[in-house]
Protein backbone atom coordinates (compact mmCIF):
# COMPACT_ATOMS: atom_id res chain seq x y z
CA UNK A 1 0.00 0.00 0.00
CA UNK A 2 1.33 3.61 -0.91
CA UNK A 3 1.84 5.79 1.66
CA UNK A 4 -0.11 9.13 1.45
CA UNK A 5 1.97 12.20 0.27
CA UNK A 6 2.84 14.79 2.02
CA UNK A 7 4.69 18.80 1.24
CA UNK A 8 7.15 20.03 4.69
CA UNK A 9 6.82 23.61 2.86
CA UNK A 10 9.99 24.65 5.06
CA UNK A 11 13.13 23.84 6.33
CA UNK A 12 12.46 21.70 9.80
CA UNK A 13 14.39 19.97 12.27
CA UNK A 14 16.11 16.64 10.38
CA UNK A 15 14.61 14.05 13.08
CA UNK A 16 10.92 15.15 12.30
CA UNK A 17 11.56 14.66 8.66
CA UNK A 18 13.24 11.20 9.30
CA UNK A 19 9.96 10.37 11.64
CA UNK A 20 7.44 11.79 8.92
CA UNK A 21 9.09 9.64 6.44
CA UNK A 22 8.27 6.49 7.97
CA UNK A 23 4.43 7.60 7.73
CA UNK A 24 4.67 9.16 4.72
CA UNK A 25 6.19 10.24 1.02
CA UNK A 26 7.57 13.31 1.72
CA UNK A 27 8.69 15.96 -0.32
CA UNK A 28 10.88 18.72 1.86
CA UNK A 29 12.37 22.13 1.73
CA UNK A 30 15.01 21.50 3.49
CA UNK A 31 16.72 24.57 1.53
CA UNK A 32 14.15 26.79 2.96
CA UNK A 33 13.56 27.99 -0.45
CA UNK A 34 10.66 31.15 -0.61
CA UNK A 35 7.92 29.88 -2.75
CA UNK A 36 5.48 32.14 -4.15
CA UNK A 37 1.78 31.41 -3.67
CA UNK A 38 1.59 29.72 -7.15
CA UNK A 39 4.97 27.49 -6.92
CA UNK A 40 3.16 26.97 -3.01
CA UNK A 41 0.28 25.57 -4.97
CA UNK A 42 2.35 23.74 -7.98
CA UNK A 43 4.24 21.95 -4.70
CA UNK A 44 1.02 20.56 -3.03
CA UNK A 45 -0.55 19.49 -6.38
CA UNK A 46 -0.86 15.70 -5.80
CA UNK A 47 -0.11 15.40 -2.11
CA UNK A 48 -2.58 14.67 0.75
CA UNK A 49 -1.10 16.44 3.59
CA UNK A 50 1.12 19.44 4.21
CA UNK A 51 3.82 21.10 7.07
CA UNK A 52 3.65 24.26 7.00
CA UNK A 53 4.52 27.56 9.02
CA UNK A 54 3.14 30.57 9.33
CA UNK A 55 4.44 32.03 5.97
CA UNK A 56 2.55 29.66 4.24
CA UNK A 57 -0.64 31.16 2.99
CA UNK A 58 -3.53 28.35 2.39
CA UNK A 59 -6.29 30.08 0.60
CA UNK A 60 -9.44 29.28 -1.90
CA UNK A 61 -6.85 29.67 -4.98
CA UNK A 62 -4.28 27.43 -3.50
CA UNK A 63 -6.96 24.75 -2.61
CA UNK A 64 -8.60 24.80 -5.89
CA UNK A 65 -4.96 24.00 -7.49
CA UNK A 66 -4.61 20.78 -5.08
CA UNK A 67 -8.18 18.87 -4.91
CA UNK A 68 -6.19 15.84 -2.99
CA UNK A 69 -5.46 18.15 0.06
CA UNK A 70 -7.17 16.56 3.02
CA UNK A 71 -5.05 18.80 5.61
CA UNK A 72 -2.47 21.23 6.74
CA UNK A 73 -0.62 21.24 10.08
CA UNK A 74 0.44 24.48 11.22
CA UNK A 75 3.76 24.60 12.80
CA UNK A 76 2.78 27.42 14.84
CA UNK A 77 -0.33 28.24 17.22
CA UNK A 78 -1.41 30.92 15.12
CA UNK A 79 -2.61 30.50 11.31
CA UNK A 80 -3.65 33.62 10.37
CA UNK A 81 -1.94 31.96 7.38
CA UNK A 82 -4.71 29.79 6.56
CA UNK A 83 -8.13 30.55 5.28
CA UNK A 84 -10.15 28.40 7.28
CA UNK A 85 -13.32 29.03 5.91
CA UNK A 86 -12.04 27.95 2.57
CA UNK A 87 -10.72 25.26 4.22
CA UNK A 88 -13.68 23.92 5.49
CA UNK A 89 -15.72 24.45 2.31
CA UNK A 90 -12.56 22.45 0.34
CA UNK A 91 -12.84 19.08 3.21
CA UNK A 92 -8.92 20.18 4.58
CA UNK A 93 -8.56 20.09 7.85
CA UNK A 94 -6.68 22.47 9.69
CA UNK A 95 -4.32 22.26 12.54
CA UNK A 96 -1.84 24.15 14.60
CA UNK A 97 0.37 24.10 17.60
CA UNK A 98 -0.22 25.47 20.91
CA UNK A 99 0.61 24.74 24.31
CA UNK A 100 3.88 23.78 23.79
CA UNK A 101 5.27 27.38 22.97
CA UNK A 102 3.15 28.80 25.64
CA UNK A 103 6.22 29.78 28.24
CA UNK A 104 8.94 30.21 26.21
CA UNK A 105 6.87 32.96 24.58
CA UNK A 106 5.91 34.17 27.94
CA UNK A 107 9.50 34.68 28.61
CA UNK A 108 10.56 35.96 25.68
CA UNK A 109 7.86 39.05 25.75
CA UNK A 110 8.43 40.07 29.34
CA UNK A 111 12.01 39.81 28.03
CA UNK A 112 10.96 42.34 25.65
CA UNK A 113 9.16 45.04 27.96
CA UNK A 114 12.46 45.02 30.28
CA UNK A 115 14.40 45.61 27.00
CA UNK A 116 12.88 48.21 25.75
CA UNK A 117 11.46 49.96 28.80
CA UNK A 118 15.33 49.67 30.45
CA UNK A 119 16.85 51.18 26.96
CA UNK A 120 19.16 47.75 26.65
CA UNK A 121 19.56 47.62 23.03
CA UNK A 122 19.74 51.45 23.12
CA UNK A 123 22.50 51.73 25.43
CA UNK A 124 24.62 48.36 23.82
CA UNK A 125 24.50 49.99 20.25
CA UNK A 126 25.76 53.49 21.57
CA UNK A 127 28.71 51.33 23.81
CA UNK A 128 29.46 49.37 20.44
CA UNK A 129 29.92 52.86 18.31
CA UNK A 130 32.63 53.99 20.50
CA UNK A 131 30.73 56.37 21.76
CA UNK A 132 30.93 55.50 26.14
CA UNK A 133 33.54 58.17 27.57
CA UNK A 134 31.57 58.87 30.80
CA UNK A 135 29.12 58.63 32.95
CA UNK A 136 26.07 60.48 33.81
CA UNK A 137 23.25 60.76 36.16
CA UNK A 138 20.41 60.49 33.41
CA UNK A 139 22.72 58.00 31.04
CA UNK A 140 20.22 56.18 29.52
CA UNK A 141 17.42 56.57 32.04
CA UNK A 142 14.82 54.13 31.70
CA UNK A 143 11.42 53.34 33.56
CA UNK A 144 10.72 50.83 36.15
CA UNK A 145 9.59 47.39 35.83
CA UNK A 146 8.98 46.37 39.29
CA UNK A 147 5.94 47.84 40.90
CA UNK A 148 4.99 49.57 38.06
CA UNK A 149 1.48 48.72 36.17
CA UNK A 150 1.17 46.08 33.19
CA UNK A 151 -1.41 45.89 30.70
CA UNK A 152 -2.08 42.71 28.97
CA UNK A 153 -4.46 43.09 25.70
CA UNK A 154 -5.08 39.20 25.14
CA UNK A 155 -5.59 37.26 28.02
CA UNK A 156 -5.02 33.19 26.37
CA UNK A 157 -1.99 31.26 27.78
CA UNK A 158 0.76 33.44 27.01
CA UNK A 159 -1.01 36.88 28.35
CA UNK A 160 -1.76 34.87 31.24
CA UNK A 161 2.15 33.36 31.86
CA UNK A 162 2.89 37.13 31.18
CA UNK A 163 0.89 38.58 33.58
CA UNK A 164 2.65 35.92 35.87
CA UNK A 165 6.04 36.54 35.40
CA UNK A 166 4.90 40.62 36.32
CA UNK A 167 2.73 40.06 38.99
CA UNK A 168 4.55 37.36 41.26
CA UNK A 169 8.09 38.11 39.51
CA UNK A 170 8.19 41.74 39.70
CA UNK A 171 5.57 43.16 41.89
CA UNK A 172 3.79 44.26 39.29
CA UNK A 173 -0.08 45.38 39.44
CA UNK A 174 -1.26 43.46 36.17
CA UNK A 175 -4.69 44.50 34.58
CA UNK A 176 -6.04 43.25 31.39
CA UNK A 177 -8.44 43.51 28.50
CA UNK A 178 -9.58 41.03 26.60
CA UNK A 179 -12.95 39.37 24.74
CA UNK A 180 -14.27 37.67 27.65
CA UNK A 181 -13.52 37.76 31.27
CA UNK A 182 -11.33 35.36 32.51
CA UNK A 183 -13.43 33.37 35.62
CA UNK A 184 -11.83 34.54 39.36
CA UNK A 185 -9.79 31.55 40.13
CA UNK A 186 -7.72 32.51 37.01
CA UNK A 187 -7.54 36.15 38.02
CA UNK A 188 -6.35 35.32 40.84
CA UNK A 189 -4.01 33.25 39.79
CA UNK A 190 -2.87 35.77 37.62
CA UNK A 191 -3.15 38.80 40.22
CA UNK A 192 -5.14 40.25 37.26
CA UNK A 193 -8.21 42.78 37.21
CA UNK A 194 -10.21 43.44 34.32
CA UNK A 195 -10.25 46.94 32.45
CA UNK A 196 -12.21 48.51 29.46
CA UNK A 197 -9.15 49.05 26.45
CA UNK A 198 -9.62 52.43 27.24
CA UNK A 199 -8.48 52.03 30.74
CA UNK A 200 -6.27 49.77 29.83
CA UNK A 201 -4.39 52.14 27.44
CA UNK A 202 -4.42 55.51 29.78
CA UNK A 203 -3.58 53.49 33.32
CA UNK A 204 -0.52 51.26 32.06
CA UNK A 205 2.93 51.62 32.31
CA UNK A 206 3.84 48.73 30.02
CA UNK A 207 1.25 47.94 27.23
CA UNK A 208 1.64 43.99 26.04
CA UNK A 209 -0.06 42.87 22.71
CA UNK A 210 -1.04 39.33 22.69
CA UNK A 211 -4.36 38.87 21.16
CA UNK A 212 -4.70 36.72 17.46
CA UNK A 213 -4.88 38.24 14.32
CA UNK A 214 -8.02 38.64 12.39
CA UNK A 215 -10.00 41.02 10.00
CA UNK A 216 -11.50 42.31 13.19
CA UNK A 217 -8.30 43.00 15.37
CA UNK A 218 -6.64 44.37 12.84
CA UNK A 219 -5.07 47.95 13.45
CA UNK A 220 -5.81 47.18 17.61
CA UNK A 221 -3.28 50.08 17.95
CA UNK A 222 -3.60 52.91 15.66
CA UNK A 223 -2.98 56.36 16.10
CA UNK A 224 -6.31 56.85 18.95
CA UNK A 225 -4.96 54.59 20.94
CA UNK A 226 -1.86 55.52 20.90
CA UNK A 227 -2.50 59.01 21.89
CA UNK A 228 -4.23 57.42 25.12
CA UNK A 229 -0.90 56.23 26.26
CA UNK A 230 1.50 57.97 29.02
CA UNK A 231 4.39 59.66 27.12
CA UNK A 232 6.19 57.70 29.98
CA UNK A 233 4.89 54.31 28.35
CA UNK A 234 5.67 51.22 26.69
CA UNK A 235 4.10 49.13 24.01
CA UNK A 236 5.25 45.39 23.43
CA UNK A 237 3.93 43.58 20.42
CA UNK A 238 4.19 39.76 20.47
CA UNK A 239 1.22 38.94 18.86
CA UNK A 240 0.80 39.27 14.74
CA UNK A 241 1.71 41.82 12.23
CA UNK A 242 -1.15 44.14 11.64
CA UNK A 243 -1.97 44.28 15.17
CA UNK A 244 0.10 47.68 15.57
CA UNK A 245 -0.43 50.64 13.08
CA UNK A 246 3.36 50.54 12.59
CA UNK A 247 3.56 53.86 10.79
CA UNK A 248 1.00 55.45 13.39
CA UNK A 249 3.50 53.74 15.71
CA UNK A 250 6.73 55.02 14.02
CA UNK A 251 5.08 58.72 14.53
CA UNK A 252 4.64 58.05 18.45
CA UNK A 253 7.62 57.27 19.11
CA UNK A 254 9.28 59.76 17.19
CA UNK A 255 7.43 62.69 18.53
CA UNK A 256 7.99 61.17 22.43
CA UNK A 257 4.66 60.45 22.68
CA UNK A 258 5.07 57.17 24.17
CA UNK A 259 8.85 56.45 25.59
CA UNK A 260 9.57 53.43 23.80
CA UNK A 261 8.39 50.06 22.14
CA UNK A 262 9.42 46.17 21.92
CA UNK A 263 8.07 44.55 18.63
CA UNK A 264 8.49 40.78 17.61
CA UNK A 265 6.60 41.17 14.80
CA UNK A 266 5.40 43.49 11.74
CA UNK A 267 2.98 44.32 8.93
CA UNK A 268 4.50 43.13 5.84
CA UNK A 269 7.57 41.14 7.66
CA UNK A 270 10.34 40.01 6.89
CA UNK A 271 10.11 43.46 5.55
CA UNK A 272 9.84 46.03 8.40
CA UNK A 273 8.74 49.89 8.03
CA UNK A 274 11.88 51.74 7.48
CA UNK A 275 10.36 54.40 10.03
CA UNK A 276 10.85 51.67 12.44
CA UNK A 277 14.40 51.24 11.74
CA UNK A 278 15.41 54.66 12.21
CA UNK A 279 14.15 54.72 15.25
CA UNK A 280 16.87 54.44 18.51
CA UNK A 281 13.91 53.85 21.27
CA UNK A 282 12.47 50.85 20.34
CA UNK A 283 13.42 47.32 20.22
CA UNK A 284 13.12 45.25 17.22
CA UNK A 285 13.44 41.43 16.46
CA UNK A 286 12.72 39.04 13.92
CA UNK A 287 9.60 36.94 14.81
CA UNK A 288 11.94 34.87 17.67
CA UNK A 289 9.28 34.56 20.29
CA UNK A 290 9.11 31.11 20.26
CA UNK A 291 12.87 30.01 19.54
CA UNK A 292 14.18 27.95 21.86
CA UNK A 293 16.05 24.63 20.35
CA UNK A 294 13.42 22.59 23.01
CA UNK A 295 10.52 24.72 21.91
CA UNK A 296 10.81 24.60 18.43
CA UNK A 297 11.07 21.06 17.84
CA UNK A 298 7.98 20.63 20.06
CA UNK A 299 6.57 22.79 17.88
CA UNK A 300 7.34 21.03 14.91
CA UNK A 301 6.61 17.47 16.64
CA UNK A 302 3.15 18.37 17.53
CA UNK A 303 2.52 19.16 13.41
CA UNK A 304 4.34 15.71 12.77
CA UNK A 305 1.92 14.37 15.57
CA UNK A 306 -0.94 15.81 13.78
CA UNK A 307 -0.24 14.44 10.28
CA UNK A 308 0.07 10.74 11.39
CA UNK A 309 -3.04 10.86 14.01
CA UNK A 310 -5.32 12.02 10.77
CA UNK A 311 -3.64 9.53 8.55
CA UNK A 312 -4.23 6.93 10.68
CA UNK A 313 -8.00 7.41 11.05
CA UNK A 314 -7.17 8.90 14.68
CA UNK A 315 -8.58 12.96 16.09
CA UNK A 316 -5.07 14.99 15.98
CA UNK A 317 -3.92 16.15 18.67
CA UNK A 318 -4.78 19.85 17.87
CA UNK A 319 -7.44 20.32 15.40
CA UNK A 320 -8.69 24.18 14.22
CA UNK A 321 -11.74 23.55 12.25
CA UNK A 322 -12.88 19.68 12.94
CA UNK A 323 -15.89 20.84 14.57
CA UNK A 324 -16.81 22.57 11.08
CA UNK A 325 -15.95 19.90 9.08
CA UNK A 326 -18.44 17.56 11.14
CA UNK A 327 -21.15 19.59 10.53
CA UNK A 328 -20.82 19.31 6.98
Amino acid sequence: MSKPKILVARAVFPEVIARLGQYFDVESNQADETWSKAQLAEKLKGKQGAFTTGSDRIDADVLAACPDLKICANMAVGYNNFDIDAMTAAGVLATNAPDVLTETTADFGFALVMAAARRLTESEHYLRAGKWNKWRYDMFAGSDIHGSTMGIMGMGRIGQGIAKRGAHGFGMKVIYHNRSRLDAALEAECKASYVSKEELLKTADHVVLVVPYSPASHHTIGAAELAMMKPTATLVNIARGGIVDDVALAAALRDKRIAAAGLDVFEGEPKVHPDLLALSNVVLTPHIASATMPTRLAMASLAADNLIAFFEGKVPPSPINAAQLAGK
